[in-house]
Protein backbone atom coordinates (compact mmCIF):
# COMPACT_ATOMS: atom_id res chain seq x y z
CA UNK A 1 0.00 0.00 0.00
CA UNK A 2 1.04 3.44 -1.06
CA UNK A 3 0.80 6.60 0.54
CA UNK A 4 1.31 10.34 -0.03
CA UNK A 5 5.20 11.46 -0.75
CA UNK A 6 5.78 14.48 0.84
CA UNK A 7 9.12 16.68 1.07
CA UNK A 8 11.84 15.02 3.21
CA UNK A 9 14.01 16.78 5.14
CA UNK A 10 17.41 16.07 6.06
CA UNK A 11 17.58 18.42 9.25
CA UNK A 12 13.80 16.97 10.48
CA UNK A 13 15.29 12.83 10.02
CA UNK A 14 18.50 13.56 11.10
CA UNK A 15 16.13 13.68 14.83
CA UNK A 16 15.74 10.53 14.48
CA UNK A 17 17.48 8.36 17.20
CA UNK A 18 18.72 5.66 14.15
CA UNK A 19 19.86 8.36 12.12
CA UNK A 20 21.30 11.25 14.76
CA UNK A 21 24.93 10.01 14.20
CA UNK A 22 25.18 10.90 10.36
CA UNK A 23 26.71 13.23 8.57
CA UNK A 24 24.90 15.93 6.84
CA UNK A 25 26.27 14.05 3.70
CA UNK A 26 24.72 10.92 4.48
CA UNK A 27 21.48 12.05 5.55
CA UNK A 28 20.95 14.38 1.92
CA UNK A 29 21.87 10.89 0.32
CA UNK A 30 18.74 9.19 2.46
CA UNK A 31 16.55 12.21 1.08
CA UNK A 32 17.81 11.90 -2.22
CA UNK A 33 17.36 7.55 -2.03
CA UNK A 34 14.65 7.47 0.03
CA UNK A 35 11.19 9.31 0.64
CA UNK A 36 8.77 10.50 3.09
CA UNK A 37 5.25 9.13 3.39
CA UNK A 38 2.18 9.98 4.52
CA UNK A 39 -0.19 6.99 5.37
CA UNK A 40 -3.97 7.55 6.83
CA UNK A 41 -5.32 5.25 8.98
CA UNK A 42 -5.30 1.38 7.65
CA UNK A 43 -2.68 -1.72 6.67
CA UNK A 44 0.75 -0.17 5.34
CA UNK A 45 1.90 -4.16 4.65
CA UNK A 46 0.96 -7.43 4.99
CA UNK A 47 3.11 -10.43 6.63
CA UNK A 48 4.00 -12.56 3.80
CA UNK A 49 4.31 -10.10 1.05
CA UNK A 50 8.10 -9.43 -0.38
CA UNK A 51 9.83 -7.05 1.97
CA UNK A 52 10.55 -4.31 -0.16
CA UNK A 53 10.98 -0.80 2.05
CA UNK A 54 12.48 -0.19 5.24
CA UNK A 55 9.88 2.19 7.54
CA UNK A 56 11.16 4.68 10.11
CA UNK A 57 8.35 6.30 11.80
CA UNK A 58 8.41 10.32 11.86
CA UNK A 59 5.56 10.80 13.50
CA UNK A 60 1.80 8.87 13.82
CA UNK A 61 1.01 5.76 16.19
CA UNK A 62 1.67 1.82 14.87
CA UNK A 63 0.11 -1.10 15.42
CA UNK A 64 2.50 -4.59 14.65
CA UNK A 65 0.59 -7.46 14.22
CA UNK A 66 0.80 -11.71 13.76
CA UNK A 67 -0.91 -14.16 11.32
CA UNK A 68 -1.60 -16.64 13.98
CA UNK A 69 -4.23 -19.40 13.02
CA UNK A 70 -6.65 -17.27 11.39
CA UNK A 71 -6.72 -14.45 13.68
CA UNK A 72 -4.22 -11.37 14.01
CA UNK A 73 -2.79 -11.13 16.86
CA UNK A 74 -0.94 -7.38 18.31
CA UNK A 75 2.57 -8.09 18.95
CA UNK A 76 3.70 -4.33 18.92
CA UNK A 77 1.70 -0.59 19.31
CA UNK A 78 3.87 2.60 19.93
CA UNK A 79 4.24 6.22 18.59
CA UNK A 80 7.68 6.46 19.61
CA UNK A 81 9.67 8.59 17.03
CA UNK A 82 12.25 6.47 14.98
CA UNK A 83 10.87 3.45 15.70
CA UNK A 84 11.41 0.85 12.67
CA UNK A 85 10.46 -1.90 10.79
CA UNK A 86 9.83 -3.78 7.38
CA UNK A 87 12.80 -5.03 5.17
CA UNK A 88 15.47 -5.05 8.36
CA UNK A 89 16.97 -8.18 7.12
CA UNK A 90 17.85 -6.56 3.48
CA UNK A 91 21.24 -6.39 4.15
CA UNK A 92 21.60 -10.70 3.92
CA UNK A 93 20.49 -10.60 0.32
CA UNK A 94 19.02 -13.72 -1.10
CA UNK A 95 20.46 -16.33 1.07
CA UNK A 96 17.16 -15.90 2.98
CA UNK A 97 13.79 -15.29 1.93
CA UNK A 98 13.08 -11.78 1.88
CA UNK A 99 9.68 -11.13 3.03
CA UNK A 100 8.06 -8.91 5.85
CA UNK A 101 7.62 -11.21 8.63
CA UNK A 102 4.55 -8.52 10.16
CA UNK A 103 1.87 -6.99 9.65
CA UNK A 104 1.90 -3.19 10.16
CA UNK A 105 -1.22 -1.08 9.93
CA UNK A 106 -1.24 3.11 11.38
CA UNK A 107 -4.57 3.93 13.94
CA UNK A 108 -3.82 7.44 12.53
CA UNK A 109 -2.17 9.81 10.12
CA UNK A 110 1.09 8.80 10.26
CA UNK A 111 4.84 9.79 8.78
CA UNK A 112 7.48 7.59 7.84
CA UNK A 113 11.11 7.84 6.14
CA UNK A 114 11.06 4.67 3.60
CA UNK A 115 13.67 3.99 2.29
CA UNK A 116 13.79 1.07 -0.57
CA UNK A 117 15.43 -2.33 0.52
CA UNK A 118 17.84 -2.44 -2.20
CA UNK A 119 19.12 1.17 -1.04
CA UNK A 120 19.46 0.03 2.52
CA UNK A 121 20.97 -3.15 1.65
CA UNK A 122 23.60 -1.22 -0.65
CA UNK A 123 23.79 1.73 2.21
CA UNK A 124 24.38 -0.88 5.43
CA UNK A 125 27.09 -2.56 3.27
CA UNK A 126 28.68 0.79 1.92
CA UNK A 127 28.31 3.05 5.10
CA UNK A 128 28.82 0.05 8.12
CA UNK A 129 30.64 -3.09 6.69
CA UNK A 130 31.81 -4.01 9.42
CA UNK A 131 28.28 -4.27 11.07
CA UNK A 132 27.04 -5.92 8.20
CA UNK A 133 29.80 -8.93 8.65
CA UNK A 134 28.74 -8.83 12.43
CA UNK A 135 24.89 -8.94 12.04
CA UNK A 136 25.45 -11.88 9.04
CA UNK A 137 27.79 -14.06 11.47
CA UNK A 138 25.15 -13.30 14.59
CA UNK A 139 22.38 -14.25 11.94
CA UNK A 140 23.62 -17.50 10.61
CA UNK A 141 25.71 -18.41 13.52
CA UNK A 142 22.50 -18.14 15.76
CA UNK A 143 20.60 -20.09 12.82
CA UNK A 144 23.45 -23.04 13.09
CA UNK A 145 23.27 -23.04 16.71
CA UNK A 146 20.34 -23.19 16.57
CA UNK A 147 20.00 -26.22 14.30
CA UNK A 148 22.78 -28.26 16.17
CA UNK A 149 21.20 -28.13 19.94
CA UNK A 150 18.03 -28.82 18.41
CA UNK A 151 19.36 -32.13 16.69
CA UNK A 152 21.39 -32.53 20.18
CA UNK A 153 18.25 -32.00 22.04
CA UNK A 154 16.56 -34.53 19.98
CA UNK A 155 18.62 -37.17 20.68
CA UNK A 156 19.03 -35.97 23.87
CA UNK A 157 15.18 -36.20 24.83
CA UNK A 158 15.15 -39.56 22.42
CA UNK A 159 17.87 -41.57 24.90
CA UNK A 160 15.92 -40.31 28.07
CA UNK A 161 12.50 -41.43 26.16
CA UNK A 162 14.27 -44.60 25.42
CA UNK A 163 15.72 -45.29 28.86
CA UNK A 164 12.00 -44.54 30.39
CA UNK A 165 10.29 -47.25 27.91
CA UNK A 166 13.59 -49.79 28.39
CA UNK A 167 12.36 -49.11 32.32
CA UNK A 168 8.38 -49.73 31.24
CA UNK A 169 9.18 -52.44 29.56
CA UNK A 170 11.35 -54.21 31.81
CA UNK A 171 8.99 -54.55 34.65
CA UNK A 172 6.05 -56.48 32.47
CA UNK A 173 8.42 -58.50 31.12
CA UNK A 174 10.23 -60.16 34.06
CA UNK A 175 6.76 -60.35 35.29
CA UNK A 176 5.82 -62.25 32.41
CA UNK A 177 8.84 -64.49 33.20
CA UNK A 178 8.53 -64.74 37.10
CA UNK A 179 5.01 -66.19 36.34
CA UNK A 180 5.98 -68.48 33.73
CA UNK A 181 8.29 -70.21 35.90
CA UNK A 182 6.39 -70.14 39.16
CA UNK A 183 3.50 -71.37 36.81
CA UNK A 184 5.50 -74.25 34.70
CA UNK A 185 6.19 -75.37 39.17
CA UNK A 186 2.17 -75.15 39.49
CA UNK A 187 1.75 -77.13 36.56
CA UNK A 188 3.97 -79.94 37.39
CA UNK A 189 2.55 -80.16 41.22
CA UNK A 190 -1.02 -80.36 39.51
CA UNK A 191 0.24 -83.40 37.61
CA UNK A 192 1.58 -84.78 40.74
CA UNK A 193 -2.19 -84.32 42.50
CA UNK A 194 -3.56 -85.33 39.40
CA UNK A 195 -1.59 -88.84 39.62
CA UNK A 196 -2.47 -89.02 43.21
CA UNK A 197 -6.29 -88.61 42.97
CA UNK A 198 -6.54 -91.31 40.11
CA UNK A 199 -4.66 -93.66 42.29
CA UNK A 200 -6.90 -92.91 44.97
CA UNK A 201 -10.29 -94.53 46.33
CA UNK A 202 -12.46 -91.86 44.34
CA UNK A 203 -15.84 -92.67 42.35
CA UNK A 204 -16.17 -91.96 39.25
CA UNK A 205 -19.00 -89.35 40.23
CA UNK A 206 -16.46 -88.01 42.57
CA UNK A 207 -14.20 -87.16 39.92
CA UNK A 208 -16.77 -85.33 37.85
CA UNK A 209 -17.74 -83.75 40.79
CA UNK A 210 -14.33 -82.08 41.18
CA UNK A 211 -13.85 -81.51 37.56
CA UNK A 212 -16.70 -79.65 37.49
CA UNK A 213 -15.73 -77.84 41.00
CA UNK A 214 -12.50 -77.07 39.22
CA UNK A 215 -14.63 -75.56 36.00
CA UNK A 216 -16.66 -73.34 37.59
CA UNK A 217 -13.86 -72.00 40.04
CA UNK A 218 -11.81 -71.09 36.96
CA UNK A 219 -14.92 -68.93 35.97
CA UNK A 220 -14.62 -67.62 39.26
CA UNK A 221 -11.22 -66.82 39.13
CA UNK A 222 -11.57 -64.59 35.88
CA UNK A 223 -14.78 -62.87 37.42
CA UNK A 224 -12.89 -61.64 40.83
CA UNK A 225 -13.28 -58.56 42.12
CA UNK A 226 -10.39 -55.96 43.89
CA UNK A 227 -10.93 -55.84 47.82
CA UNK A 228 -9.40 -53.19 49.73
CA UNK A 229 -7.15 -54.16 52.02
CA UNK A 230 -9.32 -54.15 55.03
CA UNK A 231 -11.45 -56.36 53.22
CA UNK A 232 -9.20 -58.61 51.86
CA UNK A 233 -7.78 -59.22 55.33
CA UNK A 234 -10.89 -60.35 57.00
CA UNK A 235 -11.91 -62.82 54.18
CA UNK A 236 -8.51 -64.04 54.45
CA UNK A 237 -9.15 -64.55 58.53
CA UNK A 238 -12.78 -66.11 57.36
CA UNK A 239 -11.28 -68.88 55.10
CA UNK A 240 -8.24 -69.49 57.20
CA UNK A 241 -10.84 -70.69 60.28
CA UNK A 242 -12.49 -72.88 57.70
CA UNK A 243 -9.86 -74.16 56.36
CA UNK A 244 -8.92 -75.42 59.80
CA UNK A 245 -11.66 -76.18 60.90
CA UNK A 246 -11.96 -78.41 57.93
CA UNK A 247 -8.76 -80.38 58.38
CA UNK A 248 -7.12 -78.18 55.43
CA UNK A 249 -3.66 -78.11 55.79
CA UNK A 250 -1.32 -75.11 55.23
CA UNK A 251 -4.09 -72.99 55.14
CA UNK A 252 -2.61 -69.59 55.70
CA UNK A 253 -1.01 -70.42 52.34
CA UNK A 254 -3.92 -71.15 51.05
CA UNK A 255 -6.44 -68.66 52.00
CA UNK A 256 -4.52 -65.49 50.62
CA UNK A 257 -4.65 -67.14 46.94
CA UNK A 258 -8.60 -67.58 47.64
CA UNK A 259 -8.93 -64.53 48.18
CA UNK A 260 -7.33 -63.32 45.76
CA UNK A 261 -9.22 -65.61 43.23
CA UNK A 262 -12.66 -64.11 44.95
CA UNK A 263 -13.47 -67.36 46.78
CA UNK A 264 -15.54 -66.75 49.71
CA UNK A 265 -16.64 -68.83 52.86
CA UNK A 266 -19.91 -69.27 50.80
CA UNK A 267 -18.65 -71.18 47.81
CA UNK A 268 -15.88 -73.29 50.00
CA UNK A 269 -19.30 -74.45 51.43
CA UNK A 270 -20.74 -75.57 48.49
CA UNK A 271 -17.66 -77.39 47.61
CA UNK A 272 -17.99 -79.43 50.70
CA UNK A 273 -21.12 -80.53 50.31
CA UNK A 274 -20.48 -81.61 46.43
CA UNK A 275 -17.59 -84.23 47.95
CA UNK A 276 -16.91 -86.85 50.12
CA UNK A 277 -15.84 -85.40 53.94
CA UNK A 278 -12.52 -87.77 53.84
CA UNK A 279 -11.69 -86.35 49.59
CA UNK A 280 -12.36 -83.10 50.83
CA UNK A 281 -8.47 -81.63 52.14
CA UNK A 282 -7.02 -83.52 48.82
CA UNK A 283 -9.80 -81.60 46.70
CA UNK A 284 -8.87 -78.11 48.40
CA UNK A 285 -5.49 -78.67 47.31
CA UNK A 286 -6.35 -79.63 43.88
CA UNK A 287 -8.79 -76.31 43.44
CA UNK A 288 -5.63 -74.10 45.15
CA UNK A 289 -3.63 -75.50 41.84
CA UNK A 290 -6.21 -74.50 39.42
CA UNK A 291 -6.73 -71.03 41.56
CA UNK A 292 -2.91 -70.53 40.95
CA UNK A 293 -2.75 -71.48 37.55
CA UNK A 294 -5.47 -69.34 36.76
CA UNK A 295 -3.77 -65.94 38.27
CA UNK A 296 -0.41 -67.02 37.04
CA UNK A 297 -1.81 -67.02 33.47
CA UNK A 298 -4.03 -63.69 34.00
CA UNK A 299 -0.53 -62.05 35.12
CA UNK A 300 1.30 -63.48 32.48
CA UNK A 301 -1.66 -62.16 29.95
CA UNK A 302 -1.46 -58.61 31.80
CA UNK A 303 2.16 -58.73 31.77
CA UNK A 304 2.02 -59.41 28.15
CA UNK A 305 -0.78 -56.62 27.39
CA UNK A 306 1.03 -54.08 28.90
CA UNK A 307 4.20 -55.26 26.72
CA UNK A 308 1.96 -54.76 23.65
CA UNK A 309 0.80 -51.44 24.85
CA UNK A 310 3.70 -49.93 25.28
CA UNK A 311 4.98 -51.18 21.99
CA UNK A 312 1.69 -49.45 20.06
CA UNK A 313 2.68 -46.50 22.39
CA UNK A 314 5.60 -46.34 20.69
CA UNK A 315 4.26 -46.62 17.82
CA UNK A 316 2.21 -44.15 17.91
CA UNK A 317 4.84 -41.80 19.37
CA UNK A 318 6.92 -41.92 16.72
CA UNK A 319 4.13 -42.55 13.85
CA UNK A 320 5.92 -45.25 12.38
CA UNK A 321 5.01 -45.84 8.94
CA UNK A 322 2.14 -42.61 8.89
CA UNK A 323 1.60 -40.00 6.95
CA UNK A 324 3.92 -36.82 7.82
CA UNK A 325 0.29 -34.54 7.75
CA UNK A 326 -3.13 -36.53 8.80
CA UNK A 327 -6.28 -35.78 10.43
CA UNK A 328 -5.30 -36.77 14.26
CA UNK A 329 -6.96 -37.49 17.86
CA UNK A 330 -5.41 -35.72 20.52
CA UNK A 331 -6.42 -37.37 23.11
CA UNK A 332 -4.27 -40.72 21.24
CA UNK A 333 -1.21 -38.67 21.04
CA UNK A 334 -1.45 -37.22 24.25
CA UNK A 335 -1.92 -41.29 25.80
CA UNK A 336 0.89 -42.13 24.19
CA UNK A 337 3.44 -39.37 25.48
CA UNK A 338 2.04 -39.90 28.64
CA UNK A 339 3.02 -43.32 28.45
CA UNK A 340 6.00 -42.96 27.32
CA UNK A 341 6.76 -40.43 30.22
CA UNK A 342 5.48 -42.81 32.39
CA UNK A 343 8.62 -43.56 34.15
CA UNK A 344 9.87 -39.83 34.41
CA UNK A 345 6.65 -38.58 35.62
CA UNK A 346 7.22 -41.14 38.49
CA UNK A 347 4.55 -42.44 40.89
CA UNK A 348 4.89 -39.52 43.53
CA UNK A 349 3.29 -36.68 40.75
CA UNK A 350 -0.18 -37.19 39.84
CA UNK A 351 -1.73 -37.44 36.47
CA UNK A 352 -5.03 -36.01 35.90
CA UNK A 353 -6.72 -36.55 32.22
CA UNK A 354 -9.65 -33.92 31.89
CA UNK A 355 -10.43 -35.12 28.24
CA UNK A 356 -13.43 -33.50 25.93
CA UNK A 357 -14.19 -36.76 23.85
CA UNK A 358 -16.85 -35.29 21.68
CA UNK A 359 -13.63 -32.91 20.05
CA UNK A 360 -13.05 -34.10 16.81
CA UNK A 361 -10.12 -35.24 14.75
CA UNK A 362 -7.80 -32.48 13.48
CA UNK A 363 -5.19 -31.78 10.88
CA UNK A 364 -2.14 -32.28 11.74
CA UNK A 365 1.48 -33.22 12.38
CA UNK A 366 1.18 -35.93 14.94
CA UNK A 367 5.13 -36.48 15.84
CA UNK A 368 5.86 -33.19 15.78
CA UNK A 369 2.98 -32.28 18.42
CA UNK A 370 4.06 -35.60 20.15
CA UNK A 371 7.23 -33.61 20.83
CA UNK A 372 5.55 -30.53 21.89
CA UNK A 373 3.74 -32.09 24.51
CA UNK A 374 7.08 -33.62 25.95
CA UNK A 375 8.52 -30.73 26.05
CA UNK A 376 5.50 -29.01 27.99
CA UNK A 377 5.35 -32.05 30.10
CA UNK A 378 8.79 -32.83 30.65
CA UNK A 379 9.24 -29.22 31.71
CA UNK A 380 6.06 -29.13 34.23
CA UNK A 381 7.63 -32.60 35.55
CA UNK A 382 11.08 -30.68 36.25
CA UNK A 383 9.11 -27.76 37.75
CA UNK A 384 7.37 -29.89 40.55
CA UNK A 385 10.48 -31.86 40.94
CA UNK A 386 12.50 -28.62 41.76
CA UNK A 387 9.49 -28.13 44.49
CA UNK A 388 9.63 -31.00 46.37
CA UNK A 389 9.03 -33.76 43.42
CA UNK A 390 5.45 -34.28 44.37
CA UNK A 391 2.59 -32.46 42.84
CA UNK A 392 -0.17 -32.92 40.10
CA UNK A 393 -0.05 -32.68 36.38
CA UNK A 394 -3.83 -32.30 34.62
CA UNK A 395 -3.63 -32.63 31.15
CA UNK A 396 -6.96 -30.81 29.98
CA UNK A 397 -8.73 -30.69 26.34
CA UNK A 398 -11.74 -28.30 25.35
CA UNK A 399 -13.08 -25.80 22.74
CA UNK A 400 -11.99 -22.94 22.84
CA UNK A 401 -13.52 -19.86 20.89
CA UNK A 402 -13.38 -22.32 17.52
CA UNK A 403 -10.25 -24.15 18.29
CA UNK A 404 -8.80 -27.19 19.97
CA UNK A 405 -7.26 -26.31 23.46
CA UNK A 406 -4.58 -28.97 25.03
CA UNK A 407 -3.90 -27.29 28.20
CA UNK A 408 -0.99 -28.57 30.55
CA UNK A 409 -1.51 -27.22 34.18
CA UNK A 410 1.28 -28.09 36.93
CA UNK A 411 1.14 -27.05 40.87
CA UNK A 412 4.65 -26.58 40.68
CA UNK A 413 6.23 -22.68 41.72
CA UNK A 414 5.11 -21.48 38.40
CA UNK A 415 6.94 -18.84 35.77
CA UNK A 416 8.43 -15.08 37.46
CA UNK A 417 6.73 -12.24 35.72
CA UNK A 418 9.76 -10.34 34.93
CA UNK A 419 10.93 -13.83 32.41
CA UNK A 420 7.23 -14.72 31.07
CA UNK A 421 7.57 -12.63 28.07
CA UNK A 422 11.22 -14.84 27.38
CA UNK A 423 10.83 -18.39 28.09
CA UNK A 424 9.78 -19.19 24.10
CA UNK A 425 13.05 -17.06 22.95
CA UNK A 426 15.69 -19.74 21.43
CA UNK A 427 18.65 -20.24 24.01
CA UNK A 428 16.63 -19.10 27.13
CA UNK A 429 16.68 -21.49 30.33
CA UNK A 430 15.94 -20.83 33.76
CA UNK A 431 18.35 -24.25 34.33
CA UNK A 432 21.94 -24.22 35.47
CA UNK A 433 24.45 -24.31 32.63
CA UNK A 434 24.59 -27.86 30.85
CA UNK A 435 21.14 -28.75 32.22
CA UNK A 436 19.38 -27.05 29.38
CA UNK A 437 19.45 -25.99 25.64
CA UNK A 438 16.96 -23.13 26.26
CA UNK A 439 15.45 -24.69 22.68
CA UNK A 440 12.20 -26.95 24.15
CA UNK A 441 9.81 -24.43 24.59
CA UNK A 442 11.42 -22.27 21.25
CA UNK A 443 10.47 -25.67 19.29
CA UNK A 444 7.42 -25.87 20.96
CA UNK A 445 6.43 -22.18 19.61
CA UNK A 446 7.60 -23.14 15.97
CA UNK A 447 6.03 -25.84 15.66
CA UNK A 448 2.95 -24.65 17.23
CA UNK A 449 2.78 -21.03 15.54
CA UNK A 450 4.66 -21.85 12.28
CA UNK A 451 3.38 -25.35 11.27
CA UNK A 452 0.30 -25.82 12.78
CA UNK A 453 -1.23 -21.80 12.46
CA UNK A 454 -1.88 -22.08 16.31
CA UNK A 455 -0.93 -20.36 19.45
CA UNK A 456 0.83 -21.19 22.75
CA UNK A 457 0.54 -19.32 25.59
CA UNK A 458 0.89 -19.57 29.05
CA UNK A 459 -0.36 -18.70 32.73
CA UNK A 460 1.35 -18.62 35.98
CA UNK A 461 1.00 -17.93 39.61
CA UNK A 462 2.55 -19.99 41.76
CA UNK A 463 0.78 -23.31 42.81
CA UNK A 464 -0.55 -23.04 39.01
CA UNK A 465 0.92 -23.27 35.86
CA UNK A 466 -0.55 -23.57 32.87
CA UNK A 467 0.28 -23.69 29.34
CA UNK A 468 -2.26 -23.67 26.61
CA UNK A 469 -1.44 -24.96 23.07
CA UNK A 470 -4.76 -24.01 20.79
CA UNK A 471 -4.97 -25.33 17.46
CA UNK A 472 -7.24 -24.73 14.53
CA UNK A 473 -10.31 -27.43 13.48
CA UNK A 474 -9.64 -27.15 9.79
CA UNK A 475 -6.37 -27.93 7.78
CA UNK A 476 -5.56 -24.34 5.37
CA UNK A 477 -5.75 -23.57 2.11
CA UNK A 478 -2.61 -24.85 0.85
CA UNK A 479 -2.18 -28.81 3.01
CA UNK A 480 -4.50 -31.56 2.70
CA UNK A 481 -3.93 -34.10 5.69
CA UNK A 482 -4.07 -37.67 5.35
CA UNK A 483 -6.95 -39.80 7.11
CA UNK A 484 -5.50 -41.46 10.12
CA UNK A 485 -6.20 -45.37 10.07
Amino acid sequence: MSGKVLPCSAQEIGTLFLFEKLTPEQLGRLCCDGRVELFEAGPVYTEGDPATCFYVMIEGTVVLSRRVGGDDVEVARTSQRGVYTGAMQAYIGDRVQQVYLNSMRVTEPTRFFVLPAETFAAIMSEWFPMAVHLLEGLFFGQKSSQLAISQRERLLALGSLSAGLTHELNNPAAAAVRATSTLRERVAKMRHKLRVISSGPYSREDLANLIDIQERTAERVAKAQTLSPLEASDREDQLTDWLDDHGVMESWQIAPTFVQAGLDVEWLDQVAAAVDEEILPGAIGWLNYTVETELLMTEIEDSTARISNLVGAAKQYSQLDRAPYQVADVHELLDSTLLMLGGKVGDRIKVVKEYDRTLPKIPAYPAELNQVWTNLIDNAVSAMNEAGGEGTLTVRTALVRDQLMVEFRDTGPGVPQEIRSRIFDPFFTTKPVGEGTGLGLDISWRIVVNKHHGTLQVESVPGDTRFQVLLPLTATDNETPEESA
